[in-house]
């Protein structure tokens, strides 16, 4: 595989996509996320290729870039050991890889989680963030506005999740939240003044609790993660004009209608 980070690939080179655990961790369709990147990096004449990491296989760290999603207790707890045991995707984010994590994906990155029982469940540990449940179950539309320089435009995506995801001081949130939860509150908290958030950003890590798939839906975040891996500004890479994705966004965003009440 090819290790594209440095220095920026040309466009004979094949660019790897990690889809971690496809098997165990795609809640609605969050898969589809490697293939946003596939295609937005075909489309600029980029050789690209989805690699399917799943139970059966050792996690390379030669991948360009990672994806994972969702998924309930038993599979985040699965996920979690398998990626403890095989220590590439620790290999590759400390060389700088970009991973995209949804949901439970977000969770599992954390140092741990808990899960139904009342128990916690070790967590990967890339990130610095537990989860705890929330009041109650968060299933809507989430719309965000971004925190991360370089993204400008709302982020948008559909949750439903039972967790409140806390960040520690190495982890910033990529979203202030509009409409919707994210990362939510634990469960007797009040809302700060300042309102909730969403995601985790932490190196080369972009986390969020936005199915969608998220990348569908925000084609300036899918383009934010293909400028890390070409090694560019987002601003150089070439525009796509695709009539679809606005109208996309639009109608979406427009379902986003009711703002989170704040309340403990």
């Amino acid at each position: 595989m090819s290790t594209l980070l440095n220095p920026t690939p040309g466009q004979d080179s094949v660019i790897h996509i990690g889809a971690l655990l496809p098997d165990i961790m795609s809640t609605y369709g969050d898969d589809g996320n490697a293939l946003v990147l596939r295609e937005r990096l075909r489309w600029r004449g980029y050789q690209a290729e989805i690699v399917r990491i799943t139970l059966q296989d050792e996690v390379p760290s030669s991948c360009d870039i990672y994806t994972m999603g969702g998924g309930e207790d038993v599979a985040q707890i699965l996920a979690s050991k398998h990626l403890r045991m095989h220590r590439g995707l620790f290999t590759a984010v400390e060389a700088g890889r970009p991973l995209l994590a949804i949901c439970a994906g977000l969770q599992m990155l954390g140092e741990w989680f808990q899960v139904a029982d009342g128990s916690h469940a070790e967590g990967v540990g890339l990130v610095d963030a537990t989860t705890v449940p929330q009041a109650t179950r968060s299933i809507g539309e989430l719309v965000g506005m971004p925190l991360v320089e370089g993204l400008t435009e709302p982020l948008t995506g559909f949750e439903n999740h039972m967790g409140a995801t806390v960040l520690g001081p190495d982890a910033r949130p990529l979203s202030r939240v509009k409409y919707g939860v994210g990362n939510s509150v634990p469960a007797g908290t009040a809302v700060p003044d300042a309102g909730l958030v969403d995601g985790v950003v932490q190196g080369s890590i972009v986390a969020t609790y936005m199915h969608g798939p998220c990348l569908a839906r925000n084609p300036q975040l899918a383009d934010y993660l293909v400028a890390q891996v070409l090694g560019v500004s987002a601003t150089e890479l070439e525009p796509l004009d695709i009539p679809a994705i606005p109208l996309l966004r639009k109608e979406r965003l427009a379902a986003a209608k009711r703002p989170f009440k704040r309340t403990a």
